[in-house]
């Protein structure tokens, strides 16, 4: 048995990283959609993750409980060692990701293809103000980022999130599977 893919996705604050994704998982009932450790509070929207403190966090940390964690923007993330389970059984796995984070993913896994989500950053912008959740400053800030290039040497796919949401699921679902959707 083939064993699955852990697909890494990435992409600027704003692209619709979580929209996409829950698409994505929803058009290919197949696909694992990994869910994340973070230390922020719970039920604040966007992906459904379990919360924990940050002595927890590191507790978990020292016990192996992760395959990768990274920290960013003041919080940490891990996934989970069970994804392994998953892949195993041969399914592949979505899981949001950080690009910081991404050469320890393909370290930590032998199936590692990247899902770099991008948008013009005019589309950016306009849904960074529309969330209200960033200053003037932090949007300006968060899309200078969003030029950062990735790592070289991963498997990367690049899917644009410009249009309507449903074209980009579509697309997404045909790049990665290209033959049986």
């Amino acid at each position: 048995m083939t064993k699955g893919r852990l697909i890494a996705v990435v992409g600027p604050s704003g692209v619709g990283k979580d929209s996409v994704m829950q698409g994505v998982a929803e058009v290919m009932p197949k696909l694992h959609l990994v869910r994340r450790v973070i230390t922020r509070a719970p039920g604040l929207g966007g992906e459904d993750y379990d919360a924990v403190s940050e002595a927890q966090f590191q507790d978990l940390v020292s016990d192996g409980a992760f395959a990768v964690h990274w920290g960013a923007h003041g919080l940490f993330y891990g996934i989970p060692q069970t994804v392994r389970y998953q892949l195993n059984k041969g399914t592949d796995c979505l899981a949001n990701f950080s690009r910081k984070a991404l050469q320890a993913g393909a370290n930590a896994f032998p199936n590692f293809v990247v899902m770099n989500i991008t948008a013009e950053p005019e589309t950016l912008a306009a849904r960074l103000a529309a969330r209200g959740r960033e200053s003037e400053a932090d949007i300006a800030r968060r899309l200078a980022e969003a030029t950062k290039p990735l790592p070289t040497g991963l498997d990367v796919i690049t899917l644009s999130n410009d249009g309507p949401l449903n074209q980009t699921i579509a697309r997404a679902a045909r790049l990665l599977h290209p033959v049986s959707v």
